[in-house]
């Protein structure tokens, strides 16, 4: 079955994943402990409250926070891999979760099945990963157990196997009793997927052995068929050692061919003590070693200079890493979380984020913060790829881009406890992009007119496919001119249209080069080079934004706004209030489904309205409300409300203000 070098143990990638309230910092504390990774659990414990040092507190936090722990149950080696702790971010959160063997999605006894809940669970399900529930909080007053079970199975699950009973409900003393025998109703659903099964439970005098139902049990999780429930309580500890069991017995190890090409996928940077960059990576397929030279992202390529492998607890230095197993990788300086490494198509991320679709101005509360402001999202845009920064130098702003307004509670409170730097907001606004409608072409000749650079360039723009990017071709022959200026142009032409006529990023079009030429190197005997008279990669960078802009403003531009996919479920009897609400937010249901006393609407909504939605929500429909919403599409806007966003860069649409704008930083 497995095909390990290490024939001594097997590796499991595991992911916790809960919503914000259900336990999962003290769940993972008592895993942990549990395990023997650390020695005291915080909050209240036996009865007795002990204070932490602060030193204990902070390693016991460290090592939660940890991209990855390791732990060695008997003959596994776990590593747990800390997943995004707000499943808003559900890109970010998929991006882990397309690296995991295997998870717990755990929920409290008390609050139930959360609107995040069943997010996580139909994303996990999306990805085909192996799940087991955990329950958390049954020691809580309120804690409920058989209608919470009917409620899982309806609203996240429906092939749910319990897997004990608890007694004590709700107190102090709560505990969960495995069933000794198999599951009631075990047979019954395994039965649904094992033909063999179905026919020895047609026939009653026919017994199937408990080894034979937990062998299929096992089978049928790691198929992701079926989700064993586990009860507990992270606090009390009750449940989990068969928690551990669970994992350990019903969770698949990882598996690859060690021999096959290598592919890998990258889940996380962070920044070693010298500043370096470190890559976690998760191996599908092949053996890396150090030196190797990787492929990676559009082409680049980074060889790797070391590598830590997680074995039984910790990372330990080494020359290799394998299909199946998790490596630090030093030496790839231009990587990012999401990259394939190697060949791509291994891993289960296979598919686009969509892209971040609000953005808002950050401005730290003091004005000396500037700097150190800058210099801190900067770490966090290259942590998170999905934090993207846009700096005003003519306002001397940042603006950040977002997937959500909480998203904007949580970067705040990491540059406030991580880099002590309080900042606020400004109200958010939503990313728009531009299309080109139709052809546009323009050129400038080195020498004539009013071209003040040495520098021939011609363009031309033409539209492209929906989601085809920019494509830059050349029609000029490579040739005639340095490779340097032709990749001068390519580069300033990228950069360029990160600002359309209307100020949004330009996409969906293929810019070709139609005309090249400059002035070659003059130099006078035993006299140095003369600038004046040839061109430098400045020339070129200095003349494209304004052919481009001239070709694109001919060629003419459509605003798309981002549109959102949505999912909303409520009582039936409150739709007379929501459906009105809908249509002022322009959002437009395509579906409507009544299952008993709810209904559940889906269809498109403005990006820049979802937020006005989940609001009002609450109030329309007493509480019951639930929302869930992804970026779908880019729509054209309605003409007579063009959103334009204000400019960062020279401004090569208007001629006089950029030449001074470029001359003046040249001279300078």
């Amino acid at each position: 079955m497995h095909t390990h070098t290490h024939t001594h143990t097997h590796t499991l990638n595991l992911g916790i994943l809960a919503h914000v309230d259900a336990g999962k910092t003290s769940l993972t504390e008592r895993l942990l402990h549990t395990v023997g990774v650390i020695d005291e659990i915080g909050s209240v414990d036996d009865g007795s409250t002990q204070t932490d040092s602060l030193a204990l507190e902070r390693l016991r936090g460290i090592t939660i926070k940890s991209a990855v722990v390791s732990f060695a149950i008997d003959d596994v080696t776990v590593n747990l891999i800390d997943t995004p702790g707000h499943p808003d971010f559900i890109a970010e959160v998929e991006r882990v979760l397309s690296v995991l063997d295997g998870a717990v999605l755990v929920l409290s006894a008390v609050e139930g099945v959360q609107a995040q809940t069943r997010v996580l669970m139909r994303t996990l399900r999306r990805l085909g990963i192996p799940t087991l529930i955990f329950v958390n909080k049954i020691d809580r007053a309120g804690a409920r157990y058989a209608d919470l079970l009917e409620s899982i199975s309806t609203r996240l699950a429906p092939a749910i196997v319990p897997m004990g009973e608890v007694r004590e409900l709700g107190t102090r003393d709560a505990r969960f009793t495995p069933y000794t025998g198999p599951a009631p109703r075990l047979l019954e659903l395994l039965a649904e997927h094992d033909d063999e099964l179905l026919s020895a439970y047609v026939d009653d005098e026919v017994t199937v052995s408990c080894e034979r139902l937990r062998t299929e049990l096992a089978a049928q999780t790691g198929q992701g068929l079926v989700h064993p429930v586990f009860l507990g309580s992270a606090i009390t500890g009750a449940g989990i050692g068969e928690l551990v069991t669970g994992i350990r017995e019903l969770l698949p190890s990882a598996e690859g061919d060690t021999d096959g090409p290598v592919s890998g996928t990258v889940f996380k940077v962070e920044r070693g003590p010298a500043g370096e960059k470190v890559a976690y990576a998760r191996m599908f397929s092949g053996t890396l070693r150090t030196r190797d030279r990787l492929p990676f992202r559009d082409g680049e390529e980074g060889r790797v200079t070391a590598i830590s492998v997680f074995d039984r607890g910790s990372a330990v230095r080494t020359t290799s890493v394998t299909a199946g197993r998790i490596g630090k990788l030093w030496g790839l300086g231009d990587i990012r979380v999401g990259d394939t490494i190697g060949v791509p198509g291994k891993g289960r991320a296979d598919h686009h984020f969509s892209p971040p679709t609000l953005e808002t101005v950050v401005v730290p509360s003091r004005v000396a913060d500037k700097g150190a402001l800058h210099l801190a999202l900067t770490q966090l845009a290259e942590q998170d790829p999905l934090i993207n920064l846009r700096q005003d130098e003519i306002r001397q702003e940042i603006s950040l881009s977002l997937y959500g307004e909480v998203q904007k509670e949580v970067i705040q409170a990491t540059l406030a406890d991580e880099f002590g730097i309080d900042v606020t907001f400004r109200e958010t606004t939503t990313i728009c992009v531009e299309r080109p409608v139709g052809t546009g072409a323009a050129v400038e000749f080195n020498g004539k007119g009013p071209n003040p650079f040495l520098a021939t360039v011609g363009l031309r723009v033409d539209p492209a496919p929906v989601g085809s990017g920019v494509e830059f071709r050349l029609e000029a022959e490579l040739g005639s001119m340095p490779y340097a200026f032709f990749k001068a142009v390519e580069d300033t032409v990228r950069e360029t249209l990160g600002q359309g006529i209307h100020g949004w990023q330009v996409t969906d079009c293929t810019v070709t080069m139609t005309h090249s030429g400059y002035s070659p190197r003059q130099s006078h005997a035993h006299q140095r080079f003369d600038k004046s008279m040839s061109s430098t990669g400045a020339d070129f960078r200095g003349l494209t934004p304004l052919v481009l802009m001239d070709a694109l403003r001919q060629a003419g531009t459509q605003v798309h706004e981002p549109m959102h996919r949505f999912r909303l479920e409520a009582p039936t009897d409150t739709l007379g209030a929501v459906l009105p609400a809908l249509a002022k937010l322009r959002a437009a249901p395509q579906t409507t489904r009544t299952r008993g006393t709810a209904s559940v609407l889906e269809g498109r909504i403005p990006a820049a309205r979802v937020h006005e939605l989940e609001q009002q929500l609450p109030g329309m429909t007493r509480g019951e409300g639930e929302l869930e919403s992804a970026f779908d599409h880019y729509a054209p806007v309605a003409r007579g409300m063009l959103p334009e966003r204000p400019r960062t860069d020279h401004n090569p649409l208007d001629r006089k203000e950029y030449l001074l704008n470029v001359t003046r930083r040249l001279a300078g």
